[in-house]
């Protein structure tokens, strides 16, 4: 007998009723996951965790501090409760989705789970310090690629540190073992991320790696007995010969073979001799060689260079002209920072200044930074850009000002006194400049490196001349909120305000989550030194930063930056430049919508309705409607008609958290942008983890 036609309409509605209903289902997971931790752990019944009180836990629940969209827990913090018992797989894996896990002064026993990684494949940020775990570190540790900080002091934790580590956790900023009994050699960890590190009071032993010691201070390894070699004083001693090796040592040669033996001592220092000449000679060679090179390789810097990558296509985007050369351009850029391009001859050398602290978490010499190997990253206004790769495998980014820097009248006082500003500047959306460094017409600026990549190559890809495509609502919201706070800082600095002067896409970089940081900031006397601005900086500068006496008298002002926000938001929301006419016409307050709405139904369209526009459905424009309207604002041509900055921000916050609670749990961000920015909290949290801000 066939079966009723019925049952696919029955199968079908069932799967839509499921679909619907997974948020509150995921949210009972986590209440039922939270609710047997209290069960296992909570045997003094500190935390007032009921059933009755489960649909809100995500706002009722003490230690229950973030949820993501879906009701998922994603940052729990549950310290000084007394906990007591083992951390267990069965007890974590329901978790999935936490980002942060913080059970630290508690008293929990037991080892680390050995699939924590598997168990909690999202985690961020663990803190478990001042509990008595035992057992060995799991090498699986090193499978929570996600990681960022691991605070594992004041255990009981024995063993090896895992060697795992140094090739796994590629973003790890902090490690803190510190207050065990370990044991072994401490691993070179090369990540150029890792700010913090702490091995102190274990059982230790051998050779601090010299990656490691260039970059931490004594402090991170005392008291523990076995290691040695800087930074420490404890030398390390070669260890003498042994007697087993000794017996075996030749018996003296009769008295006839003495003469044989003269002739061969006679040979043998005739032979290292004439080695040790010719290793003179060859050396000799090469430097002459390398400072030749470096000679022709540092005029052909301060010579400028080609256009940048993304004013090219730029160019293409403004005036419609498909120049031929765009990406030999490039690569010519490129191969010009092959080389070592960090090394000038002895005569009138500076000293290299660390700013913000910096010199006690990245020391290195100044010697190491001229060694380093580069790579050109960019050419603009204000100079060049390199990523330098240090024989340490430290990575930084040097930025090569411009000689009009000090043509414009800059001395060496005032940019050190400027240098040691920006210097002090620490914000999580904001690049920290750690070091600087001057000697007549060379100075340099030390950021850290981020690699990946800016905001510009996230619109319009890896290709120079590939057309941008707007993003997910959700990403536009976050990136915009990132941007606005950071300005905000700059301009909020107790000293002076900040005046970034050279917003654009370019200058703001994704960081190790993917969160929007500002660089390149603070640098408008090299701006106002350059010869020429080009029609790319010049669509980003308001109307009154636009002419020579303006660039001459630097009249650059939070306002002036305020606009260039609202530029970048609309080539955030579109893909693409907004064409100078669209700006000057924004009278009609219809003009600037009808753009960004037919921008994306046109990129909706190419791509066949499948795209980061589309997704979410219709209400997408409907959320993106007040972040249009706060573009708008921006762009006014009358600076006294546009917004504060902390009003900006404001504005952002508040159309970001309306559009995030209107979302249903059908949104989805598209796989070209990570996770992170859809599950991110509209307000960004900075609570007493103080290892997860950026410095």
């Amino acid at each position: 007998m066939k079966p009723p036609r019925t049952m696919p309409r029955t199968c079908l509605f069932l799967l839509l009723l499921l679909y619907h209903l997974a948020p509150p289902l995921a949210a009972a997971t986590d209440a039922d996951a939270l609710l047997a931790v209290k069960s296992a752990l909570d045997t003094s019944h500190r935390l007032p965790w009921s059933a009755a009180t489960a649909p809100a836990l995500c706002t009722a629940w003490p230690g229950v501090r973030q949820c993501d969209a879906n009701g998922r827990v994603t940052k729990l913090v549950l310290e000084n409760l007394n906990l007591t018992g083992s951390l267990t797989t069965p007890l974590l894996a329901p978790l999935r989705e936490l980002r942060v896990l913080s059970l630290k002064s508690n008293a929990l026993s037991g080892a680390i789970p050995d699939n924590l990684a598997a168990a909690l494949p999202n985690l961020k940020l663990l803190y478990l310090s001042g509990n008595r775990l035992q057992g060995r570190l799991p090498a699986s540790l090193a499978l929570l690629r996600r990681a960022t900080v691991l605070v594992l002091s004041d255990n009981d934790l024995s063993g090896g540190i895992p060697r795992e580590l140094a090739s796994g956790v590629p973003r790890l900023t902090a490690l803190m073992l510190d207050g065990n009994r370990l044991t072994g050699p401490v691993p070179a960890l090369p990540q150029p991320t890792l700010r913090r590190l702490d091995v102190s009071r274990n059982r230790l032993e051998g050779q601090i790696p010299a990656v490691l010691a260039r970059r931490f201070n004594a402090s991170s390894f005392e008291r523990n007995a076995g290691l040695c070699g800087p930074p420490l004083a404890a030398p390390c001693v070669q260890a003498p010969l042994s007697p087993a090796t000794a017996a075996f040592a030749p018996f003296p040669p009769p008295g006839g073979g003495r003469r044989r033996s003269r002739k061969v001592a006679i040979v043998v220092g005739c032979s290292v001799a004439g080695a040790v000449l010719l290793a003179l000679l060859l050396a000799a060679a090469v430097m002459a060689c390398r400072r030749g090179r470096n000679k022709r390789v540092a005029g052909d810097v301060d010579k400028g260079g080609p256009e940048t990558a993304e004013e090219d296509a730029h160019h293409q985007q403004q005036h419609q002209q498909h120049s031929a050369n765009a990406l030999p351009a490039a690569a010519n850029a490129a191969a010009v920072g092959g080389g070592r391009e960090f090394s000038w001859e002895r005569e009138g050398i500076g000293k290299l200044v660390f700013c913000g602290g910096g010199a006690e978490e990245m020391s290195y010499s100044l010697e190491e930074l001229l060694r380093a190997s580069a790579e050109t990253l960019g050419r603009g206004e204000a100079g060049s850009t390199y990523k330098a790769v240090m024989e340490t495998g430290f990575i930084v980014t040097v930025k090569r000002m411009r000689c009009g820097d000090a043509a414009a009248g800059v001395g060496a006082a005032e940019f050190g006194r400027r240098a040691e500003e920006l210097g002090r500047v620490r914000h999580p959306n904001v690049v920290a400049l750690r070091a600087y460094f001057q000697a007549k017409e060379e100075r340099l600026l030390v950021y850290d490196y981020y690699p990946n990549g800016s905001l510009f190559s996230l619109i319009h890809g890896s290709r120079p001349s590939s057309k941008g495509k707007p993003l997910h609502w959700t990403s536009c919201m976050k990136i915009a909120e990132d941007i606005a706070a950071g300005l905000l800082h700059l301009h909020q600095t107790p000293a002076a305000p900040i005046v970034h002067g050279n917003l654009k896409p370019s200058n703001v970089l994704l960081g190790p989550d993917f969160e929007s940081c500002l660089t390149d900031y603070g640098l408008v006397p090299a701006l106002a030194a350059a010869d020429a601005s080009s029609a790319v900086s010049l669509l980003y500068r308001a109307p009154e930063t636009r002419s020579a006496s303006a660039m001459a008298n630097a009249c650059f002002t939070p306002a002036s930056d305020v606009y260039s926000f609202g530029v970048l938001l609309l080539e955030l929301l579109t893909g693409r430049a907004p064409p100078q006419d669209l700006v000057e016409l924004r009278g009609d307050e219809d003009v600037i919508p009808a753009w960004v709405r037919a921008a994306r139904e046109e990129e909706m369209t190419e791509s066949g309705g499948e795209s980061a526009a589309s997704a979410g459905g219709g209400g997408a424009e409907e959320k993106l409607g007040a972040l249009i309207g706060v573009a708008a604002l921006c762009v006014a041509a009358d600076s006294g008609r546009r917004p504060a900055t902390v009003e900006v921000l404001r504005m952002v916050r508040e159309a970001r958290a309306e559009a995030m609670s209107s979302s249903n749990s059908s949104d989805r961000s598209p796989a070209r942008w990570s996770d992170a920015l859809v599950g991110a909290p509209p307000h960004r949290e900075h609570g007493t983890e103080s290892f997860a801000e950026r410095d």
